[in-house]
């Protein structure tokens, strides 16, 4: 096991990280704890202190459809993450599928692997249990930019693309209980639910770089899928906040089942949601 381990930090030891949001810093830290070199992205000057009061080597880039504003040394790495989730408003929705291209037309000779952080909302409510292998078809607009984004990468690193979509995210700063706290006649109450917790989203992506495991797509979700008006009620209870009511009706859900997590990682999830 030891000389394992040696064998993947010869081979695998600057990660680049694009974007150093919620789960991108929490990654950041904790392959730091690893002994890997991490350089990491900001779009604020301002945070660029703070990256580095880290120990992450810190890079100032903006990007838009067109074109990245970048020191080409970021890109120069053996893993590059691209962590930017689409922006809200409609505008900047659209361009993502560009930007993620303009990123990824950068990073084309430089990053030696490239892993995009995708999302689970690219599979529709169909009602019915999802995996790796499931067809998408998006029924949310950020679902369908994602997908776009997904399918350029593929399109640009046909032999060498790996995916990690990412369930509903929670944890630090992501207190679950206050979603619907307080509010009445929620729908669809037992409807399961589809999350997974920072903890386990670093451990996903920590296992992908210790495997090699690079060339597929990974759903990074908890196997349990508790009723949302059981879950939901519980969150707002233990955090001391109003229970939601909820109406007890099941329609338009999926199950996000994680087949090539276990089979490709052998990460086994730590927090039960």
């Amino acid at each position: 096991m030891i000389q394992d381990n040696t064998t993947h930090k010869n081979s695998i030891q600057t990660i680049s990280i694009l974007g150093c949001g919620w789960f991108g810093l929490a990654f950041a830290r904790k392959l730091i704890q690893l002994s890997y070199e991490v350089k990491g992205s900001t779009t604020t000057p301002e945070k660029l202190s703070k990256l580095s009061a880290e120990g992450i080597q810190p890079f100032l880039i903006n990007f838009t459809a067109d074109q990245v504003s970048a020191d080409p040394d970021f890109f120069d790495a053996d893993v590059l993450f691209i962590c930017i989730p689409p922006k809200r408003s409609s505008t900047e929705l659209l361009d993502y599928p560009q930007k993620v291209n303009s990123i990824l037309a950068a990073a084309k000779d430089k990053s030696k692997h490239v892993v995009l952080i995708s999302s689970t909302s690219v599979y529709a409510d169909e009602n019915k249990t999802v995996n790796e292998a499931s067809e998408t078809a998006p029924d949310t607009d950020s679902g369908k930019v994602v997908l776009a984004a997904e399918i350029l990468f593929k399109e640009l690193f046909p032999e060498n693309y790996t995916v990690i979509r990412f369930a509903g995210l929670i944890g630090p700063d992501r207190n679950p209980g206050r979603f619907f706290a307080g509010k009445s006649n929620v729908p669809n109450g037992l409807a399961p639910v589809n999350l997974i917790h920072q903890t386990d989203a670093v451990g996903v992506a920590v296992k992908l770089l210790e495997k090699q495991a690079f060339g597929r797509t990974y759903n990074a979700c908890s196997p349990d899928h508790p009723a949302k008006m059981e879950f939901y009620t519980n969150a707002a209870k233990s955090a001391g906040l109003p229970e939601p009511n909820f109406i007890a009706e099941k329609k338009d859900w999926k199950i996000v089942e994680s087949v090539n997590v276990p089979e490709f990682l052998g990460y086994a999830f730590e927090v039960g949601i």
